[in-house]
């Protein structure tokens, strides 16, 4: 009782959880955000409260915060993450995680189509930093790219010496080839969109042999091979490398532009990102500066 009304009375009179009186007091030493408090939570919470006073005002903030953009059980999560291994979470990376974990349980959406690991909740923080930095690639490829493939690939797909090349030029096949050859091909979306690389596939009776980059050596304004690679980033033969160089001598080099665009100039897809982002801001009712409804390479990296 306190001063004749009950606790709980006080507490909702307050708009305040009541699961906060198992803090101690250095966790209410700032104004208390907007906390979930429904009868899951609550149960849930009295497992994962910081037992360290040093720790607690960021604990509350960072639940309050992973609640607003997220959901309630990320925010569990987090706060469970937050007394295993505080030094794990980064605050800088909780809009990514909070994106990644709410669309995790968004099926229908674009979003989550993108998604190769899903959130859950006995996900460690380690694990999700991964699978939310996945998610973030897979996003900036399709933004850079769009729904278009690309057309001016400069070279001409070929057979030499038993080698086919083959051209890459939709999200789908460098997301293929990528995902086949265990390489990092999809992050090349701000390559491509810059007109700084066109990226191909080596084959041989249809077997991937490798991942080839064509793009401007240094000061060099014709095309070059300039990776050639097996899976997992493994070194090709020597027969290999002569016959993309034979591949390559087939075009007539100083008719090809590879046309580079200066860095940042080149626009992020505007249909992909309002498609992307739609749900999202239609569930929490509005659009935060963060993550703008114009496309924005400023938006995008900061996640």
């Amino acid at each position: 009782m306190l001063g004749g009304v009950a606790l709980a009375e006080a507490a909702a009179a307050a708009e305040l959880p009541l699961w906060l009186r198992k803090l101690p007091p250095e966790a209410l030493a700032r104004p208390i955000p907007r906390l979930p408090d429904s009868e899951l939570f609550r149960r849930q919470i009295a497992n994962h409260l910081p037992r360290s006073p040093k720790l607690a005002p960021s604990w509350l903030q960072t639940l309050a915060d992973v609640a607003e953009l997220a959901h309630e059980s990320a925010a569990v999560w987090i706060a469970r993450e937050l007394v295993r291994e505080p030094r794990r979470v980064n605050p800088a990376r909780l809009r990514l995680i909070s994106l990644w974990a709410w669309f995790s349980g968004q099926r229908a959406t674009f979003g989550h189509e993108l998604i190769g690991r899903p959130w859950t909740p006995e996900i460690r923080m380690g694990q999700a930093l991964e699978a939310a930095d996945d998610w973030r690639t897979m996003i900036a490829l399709h933004v850079n790219l769009g729904h278009q493939p690309i057309t001016d690939m400069g070279l001409q797909p070929a057979q030499v010496a038993g080698y086919d090349f083959l051209p890459l030029t939709s999200i789908a096949a460098i997301a293929e080839e990528a995902e086949a050859m265990k390489n990092c091909l999809k992050t090349y979306g701000y390559n491509l969109a810059h007109n700084r690389s066109r990226v191909w596939s080596v084959r041989q009776n249809g077997e991937r042999l490798a991942t080839l980059n064509v793009a401007c050596r240094y000061r060099d304004p014709l095309p070059n091979v300039v990776e050639l690679k097996a899976a997992g980033n493994a070194d090709v033969t020597r027969e290999l490398w002569w016959a993309a160089r034979q591949w390559l001598h087939l075009h007539e080099l100083s008719q090809i532009d590879m046309k580079r665009r200066k860095w940042d100039t080149a626009p992020l897809d505007r249909a992909m990102w309002l498609s992307l982002w739609r749900p999202y801001w239609l569930a929490k009712r509005r659009i935060p500066d963060w993550l703008p409804i114009a496309p924005s390479r400023v938006a995008l990296e900061g996640l």
